[in-house]
């Protein structure tokens, strides 16, 4: 039985690779972090597999990493894990990237320090790739422009030095926009999601947004996590784009949501400069060529079917909360 190690294991990405590694017949550990309130909705539907087991600790502590690694042993691990909110990292650069740069690291030297024969997944970004205009590939300038962005592309590099100074199999999945109902609440798709059902259901009128014009390559994630292991499948470790190759601005993504909802976006959308980002990304658009060609991979759910899916799942969610 193969046993994998997922840092944020509680979060989108983490809940939906931790349901298929399970139904691979994996061994599955995860890191959660001790916190006075449990937050671990994601995979509380999976608390009873035998197979899944959860460790308390932390990418900001080093030493419960280095322990737990030789604890565990893996196989394989996925480090998901990180403070992922672009605008949160304006207002909390040194915990960004703390968590995000520097835990990357600490990672990969537990990792070394345990002479672990194992395969290492990271959790990139097309948000490293910033101010550069598409279509963004593995070989496309990274120009990041955020706190967050700036500190994945370090984590990047580092990846990247551990695979070839110390000869690691270690590869970064430069993933695009992949959403889903499990996104958090503040990311604008899901809150576009969450603002149609709450409209739809009476709970209020208007929602408030920022830029309407930024572009996104937007999937859905239970893809992106296959794509993420079939990385680490492959006989040699290298760096891959995850995305759709198509992109939506924020504006059409919301009137496909409303739309869905039989609802007219234009009667409900009101703009706040608040949500504004100090500097914006302008367009992200991937170019997965080399996951199609290399690994078989391609995403199947576009913008208007994921504004469709995570709409339904939302006035579904909703609907139940108020007992309709």
């Amino acid at each position: 039985m193969k046993r994998a190690f997922i840092t944020g294991i509680t979060g989108q990405d983490g809940s939906y690779l931790t349901e298929l590694l399970l139904g691979k017949g994996y061994e599955v550990h995860g890191l959660v972090r001790r916190s006075s309130t449990l937050n671990r909705s994601r995979i509380d539907h999976l608390h009873q597999d035998p197979n899944l087991h959860l460790h308390y600790g932390d990418l900001t502590d080093g030493v419960s990493l280095v322990n737990l690694v030789r604890a565990i042993e893996p196989h394989e691990v996925y480090n998901l894990g990180a403070q992922s909110h672009v605008k949160v990292s304006f207002e909390m650069p040194e915990y960004t990237a703390s968590t995000d740069a520097v835990g990357t690291l600490r990672l990969l030297e537990a990792i070394r320090a345990a002479d672990l024969d194992c395969r290492f997944y990271q959790a990139s970004t097309s948000e490293m790739f910033g101010a550069t205009p598409p279509p963004q590939s593995e070989s496309t300038a990274f120009y990041p422009r955020s706190p967050y962005g700036a500190a994945k592309l370090y984590s990047h590099w580092v990846t990247v030095n551990y695979r070839e100074a110390y000869g690691l199999y270690a590869v970064s999945g430069i993933l695009f926009n992949h959403e889903s109902p499990r996104r958090g609440e503040s990311f604008v798709t899901r809150k576009i999601t969450l603002g149609v059902a709450a409209i739809k259901h009476g709970v209020t009128d208007k929602l408030v947004l920022g830029n309407l014009d930024a572009v996104r390559d937007w999937g859905y994630a239970p893809e992106y996590v296959e794509g993420m292991w079939r990385m680490l499948q492959h006989d040699e470790p290298q760096d891959y784009v995850l995305a759709t190759g198509t992109g939506a601005t924020v504006r059409e993504f919301c009137a496909a949501a409303f739309a869905h909802a039989g609802l007219d976006w234009k009667e409900h959308v009101t703009y706040d400069q608040q949500y504004e980002r100090p500097t914006e990304v302008d367009a992200l658009i991937g170019d997965a060529s080399r996951a199609r060609d290399v690994l078989g991979w391609e995403a199947k759910v576009h913008a208007p079917e994921l504004a469709r899916i995570m709409v339904d799942a939302d006035l579904e969610q909703l609907g139940r909360l108020l007992g309709r």
